[in-house]
């Protein structure tokens, strides 16, 4: 850190703004390959969440690129470089007391570890949205893959870049056997505890 860089130190804590809200804030890291339903499931998580009275905000990575990140190509050092800048700024709406919900290809597993080492363990669940290469094609809801199979984009996750798929993610969801209404079930399970405030 610049020398000349000295965080204030503000009276507000995270824990203050949590109260408030009435929840506790962390993070929802949607993983998988693009077109495998990441957005699609977050979009409904979030609903449901709001539904509850529970304060959201998504990060999504077409979104972010048009925005923050739009001077990034898709260059492995460029993909890097755009999940740090996401984690920072996840990491900042986690600190305002907000669930945030973030739906990003991220296909290498160093730079997933780095978002988990920025927001914390126990502010980070990784979801991985396991979708067959063939099914994605199969959708190409955003015709990437056919403009990559006639070699249109480079580097494009999949076909001539690498998907490391997380080793033991936090949640896992195959959307060839499981609907959308089951997927966002099996989340809200599973992070209904951690919405709880210890004194509730």
């Amino acid at each position: 850190m610049n020398k000349n860089i000295v965080p204030h130190d503000y009276q507000i804590s995270k824990e203050d703004r949590q109260k408030l809200k009435k929840h506790n804030s962390f993070l929802l890291w949607f993983t998988g390959l693009s077109g495998s339903g990441k957005s699609t499931i977050a979009n409904v998580v979030e609903q449901e969440l709001f539904r509850l009275g529970i304060n959201t905000y998504s990060l999504d990575g077409d979104n972010i690129r048009k925005g923050i990140n739009s001077d990034l190509t898709f260059s492995p050092e460029d993909r890097t470089e755009n999940i740090r800048r996401i984690a920072e700024v996840a990491n900042l709406l986690v600190d305002a007391g907000i669930v945030t919900l973030a739906a990003f290809v991220s296909p290498y597993k160093k730079d997933r570890e780095n978002i988990k080492s920025v927001v914390k363990d126990v502010n980070f669940v990784e979801i991985y949205v396991n979708t067959s290469l063939e099914e994605c094609e199969r959708r190409d809801v955003k015709g990437l893959y056919k403009k990559a199979r006639a070699g249109e984009i480079k580097n494009m996750t999949g076909i001539s870049a690498p998907y490391e798929a997380p080793e033991n993610p936090d949640i896992e969801i195959n959307t060839e056997e499981v609907s959308v209404e089951i997927a966002v079930k099996q989340i809200l399970d599973y992070i209904r505890p951690k919405l709880q405030l210890k004194n509730e």
